[in-house]
């Protein structure tokens, strides 16, 4: 009969090859289900253990040639490396969730963009305006401790509900789950996305001032009391007593707005002088335990950038590879 399930079987989660096909999923508990399908795959799959390593192996040397390539594209042609991977980032999570409709992101994902291109629109225009680095700069720090928070609170609840403490608020675990890898998940991507497009900026506002290139000597002289990051004057150089705002002066002896040069190294991910290309001391300049993980968030943006951006494209690639040979 349809839908018959041996009673002994289906108590210990295991039911016959032979009935797999003929179980009426509608009569099942939603664990049933999930244990039906299971079965379902390992049956698909039986005898393909050969084929299972051949594409095992193609994904294995897929990634390791995707990574060499990546690396030394980076290294030979680092401004067309960083335009792809920003509009991969950019683009690619949007596409998927318009097609899994997924409709909450892309309201987030549209307002993020509309400021920040009314930012970016602001930091290449000719000439620059003088509060254009400090709009720039106020706009992504606030993202990026947003991000920051949001990541910290979405990790706080994964970890809660690992550990079962979602008991004690009546909360499911799949809820909890949820709500704390979403959390995670727009606060990582915010990140990444934020942090790419603040660099690009940083490096159209800082050619533009004149005080800093990639390569070469810069294009003006700096005066003493110039900041090389805004091209705004340094009103009062002693940081006991700033009345306008805090200073910071590097090793090689360059001073700037401490704001303007938190921003430069956090955000633009820059850590050279903006001047004179002498590497920053980032220890000496966060020396507060609170601040030092900051620099470590900003090390796991980077490193979560090649899997949001590049991941999927790499996947693709497998995929492709599998398809031409066969492999399903």
């Amino acid at each position: 009969m349809e839908g018959h399930v041996d009673v002994g079987d289906h108590k210990n989660g295991h039911f016959h090859a032979q009935n797999l096909s003929n179980i009426d999923m509608s009569k099942l508990s939603e664990e049933e289900k999930w244990r039906v399908e299971h079965q379902r795959m390992h049956e698909k799959h039986r005898g393909h253990e050969s084929m299972h390593a051949e594409m095992v192996l193609i994904l294995i040397a897929t990634l390791v040639v995707a990574q060499v390539v990546l690396v030394q594209w980076r290294k030979h042609h680092f401004k067309s490396y960083q335009i792809a991977t920003l509009a991969g980032m950019w683009i690619i999570p949007v596409i998927l969730c318009i097609k899994f409709q997924w409709w909450r992101f892309i309201v987030i994902w549209s307002l993020f963009s509309v400021v920040t291109g009314f930012v970016s629109f602001r930091a290449t225009r000719k000439p620059i305006a003088g509060n254009t680095p400090r709009l720039v700069y106020k706009w992504f720090l606030l993202i990026y401790k947003l991000s920051y928070a949001i990541g910290i609170i979405g990790y706080f609840i994964i970890m809660c509900t690992l550990f079962g403490l979602n008991i004690l608020l009546l909360i499911k675990p799949q809820t909890s789950m949820d709500m704390g890898l979403l959390l995670l998940f727009y606060g990582l991507y915010l990140g990444v996305v934020s942090r790419d497009f603040a660099e690009v900026c940083a490096d159209k506002m800082a050619s533009q001032i004149g005080y800093y290139t990639s390569t070469g000597l810069p294009s003006r002289k700096l005066e003493p009391n110039i900041c090389a990051v805004c091209g705004n004057k340094i009103l009062v150089l002693d940081n006991a007593d700033a009345i306008v705002e805090k200073t910071y002066k590097l090793n090689c002896d360059h001073i700037f707005h401490e704001f303007c040069i938190r921003g430069w190294c956090i955000v633009g991910k820059k850590q050279t002088c903006p001047y004179c290309k002498e590497k920053v001391d980032l220890k000496r300049m966060f020396p507060s335990p609170w601040e030092r993980p900051h620099v470590l968030y900003g090390n796991l943006l980077d490193w979560i950038r090649y899997l949001v951006a590049w991941q999927p494209v790499i996947i693709l690639i497998v995929q492709a590879i599998n398809w031409t040979l066969g492999l399903e």
